[in-house]
């Protein structure tokens, strides 16, 4: 199924992860997603209670810090995925002026599809202000993955639909202004999930991308 990209609450809807069936779950072997004999089980080791991550971007570096405490689930997830070099070479694939940067989807498909195993969702402690960070998901509950996304504005209205942000941006909020927005929400997740950067690469060249995401 295709995702639902555009956020038409203020032109759109809110920022979605690309969505997909789900197979049956074996309990013993996956908590979420679909099982089979070589699943991969993407690392889920517990964040500190704060961290910092420095984002080089091709526009400059960005600063984030991330408190547990405020989404434990996503902040996890999010540290995992820094620490495995996750982002390296992720382009900023959907950029919506006042509203949202979102990322998040690997240059590589395969590591793509091997992070695809869902979170459990977290309430909403904090509401979404610019510069706030929060995971991307689905309408289905629990299924949040990869995509994550930065308010480019107040967008308080998401608080309720259940996107919790879990961290900010503490250094290089003018950077993220300069994220390229001309191709807007015209590239296709599935098929950046499918082809990956090399999609990316040759029918949307301008995107800005992750050079580098790395713990402090």
């Amino acid at each position: 199924m295709r995702a639902a990209l555009a956020d038409r609450a203020q032109s759109g809807c809110a920022p979605r992860a690309a969505m997909r069936s789900r197979c049956a779950v074996l309990p013993l072997l996956l908590l979420w997603g679909c099982a089979r004999p070589d699943a991969f089980l993407p690392p889920n080791d517990p964040a500190p209670a704060v961290f910092h991550v420095r984002l080089e971007t091709s526009q400059g570096p960005i600063e984030l810090e991330v408190t547990r405490t405020d989404a434990p689930v996503g902040a996890d997830r999010f540290f995992n995925l820094v620490k495995h070099g996750y982002f390296d070479g992720d382009r900023f694939f959907r950029v919506v002026p006042g509203f949202v940067v979102q990322f998040g989807i690997a240059g590589d498909p395969e590591v793509t599809r091997r992070w695809q195993v869902p979170i459990r969702d977290d309430p909403a402690k904090r509401p979404n202000l610019r510069g706030t960070l929060a995971f991307a998901t689905n309408p289905d509950p629990n299924s949040r993955t990869t995509q994550v996304f930065f308010n480019l504005g107040d967008n308080q209205r998401l608080d309720a639909m259940g996107f919790a942000p879990f961290g900010k941006i503490v250094g290089g909020l003018e950077v993220l202004a300069k994220i390229y927005s001309g191709d807007g929400e015209k590239p296709d997740q599935d098929l950046i999930e499918g082809l990956g950067n090399a999609y990316l690469q040759q029918h949307f060249p301008k995107l800005d991308y992750i050079k580098t995401a790395r713990l402090e």
